[in-house]
């Protein structure tokens, strides 16, 4: 079995609910029951968010579930994400709603063919974007968010050869903003992608004084239309801050949640995408719902797992990060 085959989702189930269950209620109780948190990142279904214990981006959730004394972590995101808590919690058991929620960033850089695109580089210096495989974190240096990625390259020296990888746009924001050129992986998140520039200059044409904000997961001809770029926990911060009344942000359409509880007086508009949806919604994410999260808690199943060799390794480049980050007070 090699490295890829162990690091799997262990069981699915699939059974009938009573319509009539208070899934909040249970799901309470369940947590109560089996020492357990709940993690919902902010592209998850508004009851989900309702539900979690902390909402929040996926680094930031799994630190949150590290310093708890909690036995189970479930995570309702996508598989990296499940893996990246159990990277900084070996020893809780990790759950996650759908078994199938993966990543069409994650999965645009698969390890085996990173690996060899790394070897073609010996002397660059390899960081990957946090949404990535457990394996593709153990192949880098240093792991970076969204929101450090930019202040990660230039703690660097000026001459250091670098590998960045494996969002494209990201790693062009990076290289925009520092001046540094960087050997990019040619990934994407196909939401991130996905936005359509006529489409949001004609939005904007009809609301003159919203403030467009997007995440540099973005293209750059979006991001040149932005008033404000940032991780979405930055986004969701800004819009707060903000004396702007009115929103338009391309990102994925569940911050929207979160930005409306914070800002009651306020309008946010998702993105239009360059195809027939109102709005933008990660399939991936959205495979999570209620239901499938009382039946994750109740059966402690489908349970996310990483060897622990790879854990070993995965580790040290998100320490690195947390390192450089306290050196900067970032």
């Amino acid at each position: 079995m090699n490295v890829l085959e162990e690091i799997n989702i262990k069981g699915f189930v699939d059974e009938y609910i009573d319509p009539t269950l208070d899934l909040f209620a249970e799901i309470e109780r369940l947590k109560k029951e089996k020492n357990a948190v709940i993690l919902a990142h902010y592209y998850q279904e508004a009851d989900i968010q309702d539900i979690a214990d902390y909402i929040g981006d996926s680094l930031g959730l799994s630190q949150e579930a590290a310093k708890t004394d909690a036995a189970i972590i479930v995570f309702a995101g996508v598989h990296f994400m499940a893996e990246t808590a159990k990277i900084l919690s070996p020893n809780k058991k990790v759950l996650l709603p759908d078994s199938k929620a993966g990543c069409s960033l994650s999965d645009s850089c698969p390890p085996h063919l990173f690996k060899k695109f790394k070897e073609k580089y010996p002397d660059h210096l390899v960081i990957t974007y946090v949404n990535c495989t457990a394996e593709l974190k153990a192949l880098s240096d240093i792991v970076c968010t969204s929101s450090n990625a930019v202040q990660i390259v230039e703690s660097l020296p000026k001459d250091q050869k670098i590998i960045f990888g494996p969002d494209k746009n990201l790693g062009a924001y990076v290289m925009k903003k520092t001046g540094r050129d960087m050997v990019l992986w040619n990934g994407a998140c196909m939401v991130h992608e996905i936005f359509a520039q006529e489409k949001i200059t004609k939005l904007k044409e009809r609301h003159p004084q919203a403030k467009f904000i997007a995440h540099p997961e973005c293209e750059d001809h979006i991001l040149a239309m932005a008033d404000y770029i940032g991780s979405t926990t930055g986004l969701l911060n800004y819009t707060v801050k903000s004396d702007g009344k009115e929103f338009i942000v391309a990102t994925e359409s569940g911050i929207i949640h979160q930005m409306a509880k914070a800002n009651s007086d306020k309008t946010f508009i998702p993105a239009p995408p360059n195809n027939t949806c109102a709005c933008n919604d990660c399939p991936h994410m959205k495979r999570n719902t209620l239901e499938k999260l009382y039946l994750c808690l109740k059966n402690e199943l489908p349970e996310v797992d990483v060897p622990r060799e790879i854990i070993e390794r995965a580790r040290q480049p998100i320490e690195r990060m947390l390192e450089i980050s306290a050196k900067l007070g970032l």
